[in-house]
């Protein structure tokens, strides 16, 4: 049997998953962006793994803890279960350059836009990058697809005036990104 190459759907968590907040780490901060779902639940019936790559400098600037992270980060992966969809793995980055304290204060190769978090799922879980897709809100996002080879980069630009690129494409709604599977 020969080996097959997988694809994943990437999504950045903070305006793509969720309402983009300041620094959430609790459910209760936590809102779900419409269509999210069945994004997911298409993507998986197509056959992406689900990845989540997201930058978390609320760590680094010590205003949650990782603790309060990963609580939070199961209570988001079981909503998602609950909704018959499985998030294959979280990826996050815990530090940043210039705000971090302590030992949160670095530069990191997972730091988006850099593509740490994405070869490591390459890695992980055997992916073709160049025949998965990420979806970000900002520019970081795409750039760190970029930098991977990822095949496919939305820009869910929501309200923000953001154009289309040659190698990017604006989608308006989450929606909207189940027509790029």
């Amino acid at each position: 049997m020969g080996w097959t190459m997988r694809r994943a759907l990437f999504l950045d968590r903070d305006g793509v998953v969720n309402v983009d907040g300041h620094y959430i780490h609790k459910p209760e901060e936590f809102h779900f962006i419409e269509g999210i779902f069945e994004l997911c639940r298409v993507a998986m019936d197509r056959g992406y793994l689900l990845i989540i790559v997201t930058n978390q400098s609320g760590i680094a600037r010590g205003m949650y803890t990782e603790e309060d992270f990963l609580q939070l980060n199961d209570w988001m992966c079981s909503q998602f279960y609950e909704q018959g969809i499985l998030i294959n793995k979280v990826y996050f980055c815990p530090y940043h350059p210039e705000k971090g304290i302590g030992r949160y204060k670095r530069d990191s190769y997972d730091r988006k836009p850099n593509p740490g978090m994405l070869i490591k799922a390459e890695d992980e879980f055997g992916l073709d990058l160049s025949n998965s897709i990420i979806v970000g809100d900002k520019e970081s996002d795409m750039e760190a697809g970029r930098r991977a080879g990822v095949g496919k980069l939305l820009l869910f630009a929501g309200a923000y005036p953001y154009r289309e690129t040659e190698d990017v494409v604006v989608i308006r709604s989450l929606q909207a990104g189940i027509d790029h599977l």
